[in-house]
């Protein structure tokens, strides 16, 4: 069945190939962006966002504009959000408003004008640390890291025998703790989703995406990805800057696999009312992320510069149980780290990166936001 459907954030990285997804299903799609600068340096339609996508330019915050964008619809995706756990943290005003504002003009407009389906991305981030299991095999949900022990370099979370605690594929039964305003912000969009398509009668489904990377990331946002963060300093002749030690461990999930399943819990109809990881279900370390990311852009002269030090809102190690997603979606993920890694560099090799990251780090560093 052909459905007209909107996505707000639609011009962005995961937004436009959502698009291409739903496109190439025989759908018929409108984009509401409002071409933030730190994304979209000319605030212009970028090339990539396919043709036939109709661009609304506006402010999710702007009831009008959104009201606008929601004529004709029968689903919504909402993506539409400030990204970046560390900017968040000083940006209490643009994250607030954007995320949770933003999410509930747009929701209070579905009441009067219910859709079939509204999918919201939510984040890993709300997770804080993953889930753990102690030495003495019982389950850790809150691993919280001590500011005494990341200042001498005590990176893993211990128990209270300060014994190390082994990490877990985290599933969505996973106590959240929220490290970060932008995870907060997350969380609030996920909970005012499901908990307003249940009132109102709105299927609604969560998303929560893992490490997301691949072609158009933002090369120029210090904020975006770090798989992107480290290509544009590569592509500069700098060294990727690795907090901590390198060795937390990640789910990167290709934006392939993450269009896919953005398009499943449209399709599913078990899936509303559930909070779902996508992710790979693989982990892998920052540091070897790091090493990787050179070997495929022939930068292998250029060493990761692993600072030491640690950022206010950061976590050790998560990473994804997808079993749930597979059993609700029949989601399976398609494209190994390899393959998704070389498509990124030869995606890379044609692009210009402005590197922000030591104007970013700075920032941190000024407000007392590293240790």
């Amino acid at each position: 069945m052909r459905r007209r459907i909107l996505i707000t954030g639609g011009a962005g990285f995961i937004g436009s190939h959502l698009a291409d997804e739903l496109l190439a299903g025989g759908h018929s799609v409108r984009a509401l962006d409002s071409l933030l600068p730190q994304v979209h340096q000319e605030r212009r339609r970028p090339d990539y966002l396919d043709s036939d996508v109709e661009l609304i330019v506006g402010d999710v915050r702007d009831r009008a504009v959104v009201d606008r964008a929601l004529q004709g619809i029968d689903v919504v995706y909402h993506l539409a959000a400030q990204v970046g756990v560390g900017q968040s943290m000083y940006q209490l005003c643009d994250y607030t408003s954007t995320n949770v504002g933003g999410t509930a003009t747009l929701l209070e407009a579905l009441m009067a004008r219910p859709v079939d389906r509204l999918i919201v991305a939510s984040s890993m981030s709300i997770y804080g640390e993953g889930l753990y299991r102690s030495a003495s095999g019982s389950l850790v949900h809150t691993a919280d890291r001590r500011l005494e022990d990341l200042a001498a370099g005590q990176w893993d979370p211990v128990d209270v025998d300060a014994l190390a605690l082994q990490p877990l594929p985290t599933p969505e039964a996973k106590t959240p703790s929220l490290k970060s305003v932008y995870a907060l912000s997350k969380f609030d969009q996920e909970r005012l989703c499901l908990m307003i398509g249940e009132a109102y009668r709105i299927p609604a489904v969560a998303m929560r995406f893992f490490n997301v990377y691949g072609p158009r990331q933002a090369l120029s946002n210090p904020y975006t990805g770090v798989l992107a963060i480290f290509g544009s300093r590569l592509l500069n002749g700098r060294a990727p800057v690795i907090y901590e030690d390198g060795h937390q461990r990640r789910d990167f999930v290709s934006v392939y696999d993450v269009a896919r399943a953005l398009r499943l819990a449209m399709e599913s109809p078990s899936a509303p009312g559930h909070a779902l990881n996508i992710g790979s279900g693989v982990s892998a370390s920052v540091r070897d992320i790091a090493t990787r990311m050179a070997n495929v852009l022939g930068a292998t002269d250029i060493q990761p510069d692993i600072t030491g030090q640690y950022r206010v809102g950061d976590i050790r190690h998560c990473f994804a149980d997808i079993s749930k997603a597979r059993d609700v979606l029949g989601y399976i993920p398609q494209v190994s780290l390899e393959e998704g890694l070389l498509e990124l560099a030869g995606w890379l090799s044609g692009q210009e990166a402005f590197d922000r990251v030591a104007e970013a780090n700075a920032e941190l560093a000024a407000r007392g936001l590293t240790v």
